[in-house]
C-alpha cells in the first residue's frame, strides 16, 4: 500500500526523543520512527479490545459447547 503524507504536532520533549533514536540509528528517519510507534499503538489497542470480548466469556459455557459431541466421537477413534 502506497504512503500518504499527513502533518502532526508534536511536543518539544517527544521530537527530541524521537530524534534521540534516529541519531542512534534505531530508525533511518523521523517519519519511520512515526509510523512505526503509530502502528505499534493500534496493534496493541486491537490486543487490548480481543482481551476485553475475551474476558466476557464465560469459561464453563465454552468449555462445554467446545466438548460437546467428542464424547460420541472419542469412542470411535484409535487407542493410543
Amino acid at each position: 500500500m502506497g504512503s500518504v503524507k499527513v502533518a502532526i504536532t508534536l511536543d518539544r520533549e517527544t521530537l527530541l526523543r524521537v530524534d534521540a533514536l534516529v541519531a542512534k540509528s534505531v530508525f533511518p528517519n523521523r517519519s519511520r520512527a512515526i509510523q512505526e510507534a503509530v502502528s505499534d499503538k493500534l496493534a496493541r489497542m486491537e490486543r487490548g479490545r480481543l482481551a476485553t470480548e475475551c474476558a466476557k466469556l464465560d469459561p464453563k459455557s465454552e468449555r462445554a459447547f467446545a466438548e460437546e459431541g467428542l464424547s460420541a466421537d472419542a469412542e470411535r477413534w484409535p487407542p493410543y
